[in-house]
């Protein structure tokens, strides 16, 4: 019976309700040891029970906790039998933790694809009824098993899903997890809890004294049956329940304190491997029999467990370290699973140990081919401690420093490799390590060292390695305005025979030789959008740091084509290639690398207006960032709404959003900002803003190229044409090098304004029908309008201007709408002052249900649908009814019939 609990049962049963009603959500019960959080999910196992709910659950392990996706075996094992129900890579992913015997891992993915996996198979079995899933000391749980978890309960939404988490203060992050913390028992309750233990009324009255109100302390302290006895003292409660336990294991016969250190050391209560070293250890199940009798050991057919994990942490604490190792190396020797010998081996070895390392290492290797990230880490700082030679453990501490990152641990990452860094002092090893370095710098260090470090770990690495570096350093370079890090990797890529078209091109543009430069980045481009596209050596995957290092610099060829399309402003391609990557990732499961795919596409989707489903692919992209614990990808996401918002002339999110983004890839922030001075008319503040970033170290960038437009408009605007002169010529080279139509469209738009020639409107005009930049073309159309205006040609200026108008009115681009209509005012039209309505129908359905009616319209079926956007079937349909109602229809077949731009 649960005394005092009302409010946690009120939560718990809010909780459990929702999902039988079809709603998902998780919860942690977090607090101090022995606060109650087991006996309520207890209650809550048996609530769901009578409403209908099916239970699956899991109890972290301690000596589980770097077993990679030791949690989720224990949860889904009794669903194994649903894996054929989901996509390829999900369903090899699964199979391969669940039935290892017979299916091999699927090989080295996304450490995501797990979370992505689970979600599907727990929604996959709700279909069948609602579903309760019970995870009792997740502290506990390996972490890969709580990324996937965590990953899955976030994602949940309309499944008829409960995932209900208990956990202690520290070593459970649960971010976006609502938390319930049970109260301490009043005084009235405790008592009521010691009803019927034969305490004299003076024991009891200190039994509840000492307690403080925690249930476990109360049970415990009671169990002593000591009058006046005390454990009391300065020790936070746990601790004194932890005495207690230690003392009432002290009188324990010495055989059966041995049994009990055995089965504390192996952790799970596995009998095969527990009686396997009892014997080694002269003991036996037999002399369990008096820890049974007192209260601190469960025996049953198959497994051995203690009453409370305090009692197994005060069993093995309160044994000397002589007798523990001993008993690590007994059950080291009986292991059947080579994962398991490896952890016995670890905690039983206290010296440098060649072999012991190599088994550790190999154990390391196969945590990471399974995508747990956090274990192998842990396992490669071991293997290196335990490693006789420095060299070689500076390579393993080089690989667990990748993999920290790798999971977002950025602190022990700069740790780990500064441990390693001072192991070694030949250059030729260093290098080995600079590209976990230059990664360490990029993500939590001065970014603007990334290059540098590379380019000097380039210099005495072997060839392959140093191509692979160069051209990262190369893009850390071109991402952070570092004009002599591009030209320094260019120098020694041709010196190599490796004349890399991607980097030499980089290197000509911060050159400002546009005539050099371009054609090679559009060479480079073409070069990947093929079939047969070159890999540069080891960046295909992860499977060593360095590997990795690179991948998370700039990565797979298409990615570094997708920038290279985006810097040429070959919006065909670019779109091509954005969409490829975004499908790519979506088809294999790569949910750790959809957030920057995503970014890329919608940087596409903003030039082609359509702002609607690109804030879709930013909100997809910052929910996945966060829910993967990228956090500090949000700002560069962020970057991209920022110029949305200019366009629209919302100031207050415009600033927010800029002022959060790193100016990085272009001077995101900065060009949204001018581009909202600009639409607003203050015209000082937006050229003095531009002017100032062409004076910095990111001047080259290609956002700042195309913002040269903007600079041109504010000068002539302001009357100061003299100012213009410069965009103006950089324009116009990009254009004539480049070969493409924006340019050639907005250089000649440029040229009208300094000139005033109609030719070049009308040149500008033509350009735009080559491209899809609506928004730019109206600025063109709205600027020619005015000309024409004031050149007394009112029907001609009209035409233009209602073109301008109509595309403003679509993309909700106030400022400029306003100066359209004003304009047409001015040529004697009639408009009416009403604010304008969207007639967009995408803008009456928030960003996910735009994801979810595009890819309905295009034929998908809500399991097809939920695959790509990594939700489950029924939170598709639950989107799709929703949006169904704000459309005004009730079938896909009405749909189907809808003009959505």
């Amino acid at each position: 019976m649960l005394y005092g609990r009302e409010r946690e049962r009120a939560e718990l049963r809010t909780l459990i309700d929702a999902a039988r009603d079809g709603r998902s959500g998780g919860l942690v019960v977090r607090g101090e040891p022995g606060i109650g959080k087991s006996a309520l999910l207890a209650w809550a196992a048996e609530y769901a029970t009578g409403e209908g709910l099916r239970t699956l659950s899991v109890t972290g392990i301690e000596a589980e906790a770097d077993l990679a996706f030791a949690g989720l075996v224990q949860l889904l094992w009794p669903v194994r039998d649903r894996l054929g129900a989901l996509p390829g890579p999900q369903a090899d992913m699964l199979r391969a933790v669940l039935v290892p015997g017979e299916a091999r891992w699927p090989g080295p993915q996304d450490r995501f694809l797990s979370g992505l996996a689970v979600l599907t198979l727990l929604a996959d079995v709700a279909e069948e009824g609602p579903l309760l899933c019970l995870v009792d000391d997740a502290h506990w749980l390996d972490e890969a098993a709580a990324d996937a978890l965590l990953f899955a309960a976030r994602r949940m939404s309309a499944e008829g899903v409960a995932l209900l988490f208990a956990a202690r203060e520290e070593g459970f992050v649960a971010a976006g997890i609502p938390e319930l913390r049970p109260s301490r028992l009043s005084a009235e309750d405790a008592a009521s809890l010691l009803t019927d233990r034969g305490l004299a009324p003076a024991s009891r009255e200190q039994v509840v004294d000492e307690a403080a109100g925690n249930p476990l302390a109360l049970i415990e302290f009671a169990a002593m049956q000591r009058p006046y006895h005390s454990v009391a003292g300065p020790m936070p409660v746990p601790d004194r329940v932890l005495a207690s336990f230690r003392s009432r294991i002290g009188v324990l016969p010495e055989k059966t304190r041995q049994m009990m250190l055995t089965v504390a050391a192996e952790g799970r209560g596995h009998l095969p491997t527990l009686l396997g070293g009892a014997a080694a250890l002269g003991v036996g199940l037999e002399d369990l029999a008096e820890a049974e009798q007192a209260g601190l050991v469960d025996v049953t057919a198959n497994v051995v467990t203690f009453r409370h994990p305090l009692i197994a942490t005060a069993t093995y604490q309160g044994a000397p370290l002589a007798r523990r190792v001993a008993v690590h190396r007994a059950l080291a020797a009986v292991a059947s699973d080579e994962d398991c010998r490896a952890r016995h081996l670890a905690a039983a070895t206290t010296s440098a140990d060649e072999q012991v390392s190599d088994e550790i290492a190999r154990a390391a290797e196969r945590a990471r081919g399974r995508t747990a990230y956090a274990a192998a880490s842990g396992l490669y700082e071991q293997a290196a401690w335990l490693s006789p030679e420095p060299p070689t453990q500076a390579v393993r501490l080089g690989e667990a420093a990748w993999l920290a990152l790798s999971v977002g641990h950025a602190t022990r990452a700069v740790s780990l490799v500064e441990q390693a860094e001072r192991l070694v002092h030949d250059p030729e090893r260093l290098a080995t390590l600079a590209p976990v370095r230059a990664v360490v710098e990029f993500e939590v260090g001065e970014r603007r060292l990334a290059a540098r470090v590379l380019a000097e770990g380039a210099a005495h690495a072997a060839q392959e390695q140093a191509v692979s570096m160069l051209r990262a350093g190369a893009g850390y370079g071109w991402f952070h305005g570092d004009r002599e890090a591009i030209l320094g990797a260019a120098q020694r890529l041709s010196e190599m025979g490796w004349p890399d078209p991607m980097v030499l091109g980089m290197a000509a543009l911060v050159q400002e030789d546009y005539t050099r430069g371009l054609p090679l980045l559009t060479e480079f481009v073409a070069r990947a959008s093929r079939p047969e596209a070159d890999f540069p050596p080891g960046a295909a995957r992860p499977e060593t740091f360095e590997e990795g290092a690179i991948r998370l610099a700039g990565g797979l060829t298409i990615s570094w084509a997708t920038l290279c399309a985006m810097i040429l402003g070959a919006d065909e391609a670019a779109a091509e290639l954005a969409e490829a990557d975004v499908a790519h990732c979506r088809r294999h499961g790569l949910v750790g690398a959809l957030p920057q795919r995503l970014q890329d596409l919608a940087g596409v989707q903003v030039a082609a207006g359509r702002h609607r489903d690109a804030e879709a692919s930013i909100e997809e992209a910052v929910r996945l960032a966060r829910d993967t614990g990228l956090e500090q990808r949000v700002p560069q996401l962020h970057s991209v709404l920022a110029k949305i918002a200019a366009i629209e002339g919302d100031e207050a999110r415009c600033v927010r959003l800029a002022s959060s983004a790193p100016d990085t890839g272009g001077m995101a922030g900065t060009t949204a900002l001018s581009l909202l001075d600009l639409g607003l008319g203050r015209y000082a503040a937006a050229l003095d803003r531009l002017e100032a970033a062409m004076r910095g170290p990111l001047r080259h960038a290609s956002g700042l190229l195309v913002a040269a437009a903007d600079q041109v408009e504010a000068a002539v605007r302001l009357g100061e044409p003299t100012r213009a002169a410069e965009p103006l010529r950089r324009l116009e080279a990009w254009a004539r090098a480049g070969g493409q139509p924006w340019a050639e469209a907005v250089s000649s738009r440029c040229r009208a304004l300094v000139s005033g020639s109609e030719a070049d409107y009308v040149r500008a005009l033509e350009a735009h029908r080559h491209v899809d930049r609506p928004f730019e073309q109206a600025r063109t159309e709205l600027l020619y309008g005015e000309w024409l205006r004031r050149a007394k040609r009112r029907s001609d200026a009209r035409a233009q201007l209602r073109s301008a108008l109509a595309v403003f009115e679509r993309l909700s681009a106030v400022p400029w709408l306003e100066r359209a209509r004003a304009e047409l005012h001015a040529t004697g039209e009639t408009l009416s002052q009403a604010e304008p309505t969207a007639a967009n129908l995408l803008d009456r359905l928030t960003s996910q249900e735009v994801q979810v009616v595009r890819l309905a319209v295009e034929g998908g079926s809500s399991r097809e649908i939920a695959a790509q956007l990594f939700l489950s079937p029924r939170t598709v349909e639950h989107h799709l009814y929703r949006a169904f109602r704000k459309l005004g229809i009730r079938s896909r077949r009405e749909l189907a019939r809808l003009d959505i731009d």
